[in-house]
């Protein structure tokens, strides 16, 4: 199926980057570095430059911390969505946000995707994407509060099956709602609502997402299930993100939320290689 984000469509071949700018202080990641303004659209160019395919521009971090209300969030992304949307006129533009009255002003100014990572918490969001024709990732939580971590998490049933059913279920409200089948991604939420042994077991059965039909998304970049499967602190989790990426690529994700965008690039385009999907960029050893 083709998908379609907004003014972007791609065929069911593409593996697409989607590069994460930060517009907080307390990510756990950058850590504030593309909070202001001029460091922010630095980030934008520079994931273009680097083969980007869209961005997903967050103005509240997942996990605990500040409260930061409606009008706050609004005043972090708004604005900036319109200018990434004037200085990129044909970049696809993603904002990650729980909230529909946030939905309402990013996608006034531009913005083509709706990335809601906690589950459709606010039955709105969808009618607000519905409304401006915008794509939206249905996640998985497992029914966590907004900005909480996983506390002895259990699934009574099996939590890949849990996960699909989940997803299914978030992908037949937003139909419901009227948002374009071509425009529904979903994601099973890698650690959200979820220990490691359940985010890997997820990873290695992702196939089984991806024979929902619906294509998926997956967000894999430097997280905890990362670390705690190498034992390695945030800022050492790239090998394994890119490992994580590469299996997930070759189970059928479609999408990869990241923050190194060139590596995440590169590991794309050789799975895709690999597949028979894309030539090699040159091709010289043993034709001459």
């Amino acid at each position: 199926m083709t998908l379609r984000l907004g003014r972007g469509s791609f065929v069911d071949t593409d593996l697409l980057v989607m590069a994460i700018v930060n517009r907080t202080p307390d990510s756990f990641y950058d850590r504030g570095a593309t909070f202001a303004d001029e460091a922010a659209m630095a980030r934008v160019d520079e994931a273009v430059a680097h083969g980007a395919d869209l961005v997903d521009i967050g103005g509240v971090k997942a996990a605990p911390g500040g409260d930061v209300g409606v009008a706050e969030e609004i005043d972090r992304v708004a604005g900036f969505v319109a200018a990434v949307r004037e200085r990129h006129p044909e970049l696809v533009i993603s904002v990650d946000t729980w909230r529909h009255e946030v939905a309402q002003e990013v996608c006034a100014a531009g913005a083509d995707v709706l990335n809601d990572a906690w589950g459709g918490v606010d039955p709105g969001l969808l009618d607000v994407a519905a409304a401006h024709d915008a794509a939206v990732v249905c996640t998985h939580t497992g029914g966590a509060a907004v900005r909480t971590r996983p506390f002895r998490t259990t699934y009574a049933q099996d939590v890949v099956a849990d996960v699909r059913d989940g997803v299914l279920d978030y992908a037949r409200r937003a139909l419901e709602a009227g948002v374009a089948p071509e425009s529904i991604l979903i994601d099973p939420a890698h650690d959200f609502g979820k220990n490691t042994h359940h985010t890997l077991e997820v990873t290695r059965r992702l196939d089984e997402l991806v024979g929902t039909g619906w294509p998926v998304l997956v967000s894999l970049s430097n997280k905890d299930f990362v670390g705690e499967t190498l034992d390695r602190p945030v800022d050492q989790r790239v090998v394994g993100t890119l490992a994580t990426t590469a299996v997930s690529a070759w189970l059928g994700a479609r999408v990869f939320r990241v923050h190194e965008v060139a590596e995440t690039r590169q590991t794309l385009d050789m799975v895709a290689t690999l597949r028979g999907e894309r030539p090699p960029a040159r091709t010289m050893r043993g034709l001459a």
